[in-house]
């Protein structure tokens, strides 16, 4: 039986936020809604579940929810979860496409959340698959708001991703010129 869409959708997110994993398994599985159904308010399951419960997160992507959803103001859940420091769950949007280089409306990145949160784990899985240089809408790249944040520890993670991006770079460039 297909649920009525607003009906739907308020079940599937009310599941995803309280980690009823039955519920949204029953939903899923019955394909009485799909996972991208959002919720009397504009809001779809991945961007109100419980960023901690990387099964939750799993469920709804393998069941084909967007990855890279975005709200009003441009926030994806991969932002949501480097803001609340659940680098695990961000493994799992990794993995089923979610990028970290879509900036939200205020032009920063997942790794400009973390920095600022100062959430060195997620700084850590971000700073490789993240495009360091890309400045947000005050000008600011992660590496000058983890000066600012004062956060050394973060700081010292981002200067080496920096510096061995600036490697790659260059043996790329001379590669290509000795071909």
């Amino acid at each position: 039986m297909l649920l009525v869409e607003a009906q739907a959708g308020n079940r599937l997110t009310t599941a995803a936020a309280n980690g009823d994993q039955a519920e949204l398994k029953t939903l899923l599985r019955g394909k009485e809604v799909h996972p991208d159904t959002a919720n009397e308010f504009g809001k779809t399951a991945l961007q109100v579940m419980m960023f901690g419960n990387c099964s939750v997160a799993r469920e709804l992507l393998k069941h084909g929810a967007s990855a890279n959803v975005q709200d009003g103001l441009g926030i994806s859940p991969a932002h949501d979860a480097a803001r609340t420091g659940f680098v695990d769950t961000l493994r799992v949007l990794v993995e089923y496409g979610a990028s970290v280089n879509t900036a939200d409306s205020f032009g920063a990145l997942p790794v400009h959340i973390a920095v600022s949160e100062g959430h060195v784990e997620v700084v850590r899985f971000l700073a490789p698959r993240s495009d360091l240089r890309q400045t947000d809408k005050r000008g600011e790249s992660a590496l000058d708001r983890a000066r600012a944040s004062n956060h050394p520890g973060i700081v010292e993670i981002l200067e080496r991703q920096l510096e061995s991006d600036q490697n790659s770079s260059q043996q790329r460039s001379n590669s290509t010129i000795n071909m």
